[in-house]
């Protein structure tokens, strides 16, 4: 089980900054192929940008060429949370930070060319990296 990490909203900003306050607070998003870490290439462990916890195995990234960094699937089933989002007009599925409960990105079915078919798109603001 997941020990949950709360803070204020005042507490997250100050920790945060601005920039990635909006993404992982207010489930903002980066423009496409700005992020620091859709190239990484190095072997290791992405993390959650607000609280540190483990989220991808750098082996489960691949190049969707959507100019997100992309997972096929996140390190344990429990290590995020999926909610239903319905802004925009349409309906997709958040991911979030089952720690912090962090936007993160949003997951897709649509990598045919994965094991498991599944696109997790996140920003690269809403990540840290741990390089092994």
């Amino acid at each position: 089980m997941t020990t949950k990490i709360v803070k204020t909203e005042e507490e997250w900003l100050a920790e945060l900054g601005p920039v990635q306050y909006k993404i992982l607070r207010e489930a903002g998003t980066e423009r496409p192929w700005s992020g620091a870490l859709l190239d990484e290439k190095r072997e290791g462990i992405y993390t959650c940008g607000a609280c540190g916890a483990e989220l991808f195995k750098s082996g489960a990234k691949f190049d969707s060429g959507s100019g997100w960094p992309s997972f096929y699937e996140s390190i344990d089933p429990e290590a995020v949370t999926l909610v239903v989002d319905k802004t925009l007009g349409m309906t997709r599925t958040e991911i979030r930070c089952a720690t912090c409960d962090s936007h993160l990105g949003h997951l897709f079915d649509d990598a045919y060319q994965t094991p498991t078919g599944d696109r997790y798109c996140m920003n690269s603001l809403s990540l840290g990296f741990k390089e092994e």
